[in-house]
């Protein structure tokens, strides 16, 4: 994916730029009970993760990721509609894309109506940059931008 962040004062994040990032998504059953004594699972694992691979592979593998409010991305949907983009509210740095893309595996794990939740997302930047996320996701995004939610949908939206 890339990104570029122009709310601080790096001049080198200013330029869009590339990374090879990893994210790991640890969940966990909703209700805690009893294994089968057949299948023991609480759900098949194909079925836990298919929708959440086709969102990353579909849409978030070479996306640009850009603020609601940077200028480029305009430009990308007047000179460049094939981009795959994901918007977010301010700057798209790691540790809100980890609590973006926890918010997106809970709300699509809830659209499948998987009993699983998601509890931790590690995001790898970089060999040496990378992000916990555990907790509530909404306690940290940004609030109050014009932005409609793509987070909380269900649907491989990223804008």
């Amino acid at each position: 994916m890339a990104h570029r962040l122009i709310a601080g004062p790096s001049t080198k994040c200013a330029t869009p730029h590339g990374h090879n990032e990893f994210v790991v998504v640890h969940l966990a059953p909703r209700d805690s009970a009893r294994l089968d004594g057949g299948a023991n699972m609480v759900v098949e694992f194909g079925r836990a993760k298919k929708r959440w691979h086709a969102f990353v592979d579909d849409h978030l593998d070479h996306a640009l990721q850009l603020s609601h409010v940077d200028p480029l991305l305009e430009l990308s949907g007047t000179h460049f509609p094939g981009w795959r983009i994901v918007v977010t509210p301010g700057d798209p740095t790691t540790e809100l894309m980890a609590a973006l893309l926890m918010s997106k595996c809970q709300a699509i794990l809830d659209a499948e109506q998987v009993p699983l939740t998601c509890v931790r997302i590690e995001l790898e930047e970089t060999p040496t940059n990378s992000v916990v996320f555990e907790g509530d996701p909404q306690t940290v995004i940004p609030s109050g931008t014009p932005l409609s939610p793509w987070w909380t949908r269900g649907d491989p939206s990223t804008r």
